[in-house]
């Protein structure tokens, strides 16, 4: 051909093979692949960890196992925070937000989190603001069971997603107020549930490591 205009064979190949693989993927890859998903918050911290969160606590209310302390355990290169509820009575389990009791967080700008997670029966999870950290009246949304299985869900911090409970009362704050000083999620249930949790990735919030 006149002009130099062979294309090399090599380049040729290349663009043959990306064609390939964009026909393999389909058209929908690149959405499923960018959409839904959890951000990523790069390194854990350097000690046991979820997602950067290093405090998942047993908290002594309710009988459980572990009864108190850390939930953390060593699973395949990370960490699982694992808890079995026993006996027909409120159990609570705490995850500091930003690891420490004193610290807060706005989630005011955040559309909900991610959880992975297995449950054998259905809890609860409710927000805890720093103003009123105590008793049971708070707003939660149910978690549900997951039948032993691992799964990863969404749930939103719309207000309409969240709820009371009259047997622990109704809070006198609003949701609204609770997003913007969060202290913890803390994880309830009333009945005999083994939970095994792997991953909590809040949206537009990366915790602080300790």
């Amino acid at each position: 051909m006149r002009g130099g205009s062979r294309i090399p064979f090599s380049r040729t190949l290349a663009v043959a093979a990306s064609v390939l693989l964009v026909s393999l993927a389909g058209p929908g890859a690149t959405a499923n692949a960018a959409g839904g998903q959890p951000p990523r918050h790069g390194c854990e911290c350097a000690t046991p960890s979820i997602d950067r969160l290093q405090q998942w606590l047993a908290s002594g209310e309710g009988t459980t196992v572990p009864a108190t302390g850390s939930l953390l355990v060593r699973e395949r290169g990370g960490y699982a925070a694992k808890v079995t509820f026993l006996n027909a009575e409120w159990h609570v389990i705490v995850v500091w937000l930003g690891n420490r009791f004193e610290a807060q967080a706005d989630l005011s700008k955040s559309t909900g989190f991610w959880l992975t997670y297995r449950a054998t029966d259905d809890l609860y999870v409710q927000l805890r603001p720093a103003s009123h950290w105590s008793g049971g009246d708070k707003w939660l949304t149910k978690v549900p069971s997951t039948g032993g299985k691992l799964v990863k869900r969404f749930f939103s911090f719309a207000p309409r997603a969240w709820t009371t409970l009259p047997e622990l009362g109704k809070p006198s704050y609003s949701f609204a107020s609770a997003l913007a000083e969060a202290r913890g999620l803390v994880f309830v249930g009333k009945t005999a549930n083994e939970l095994d949790f792997r991953g909590l990735r809040v949206d537009r919030y990366t915790p602080p490591c300790l």
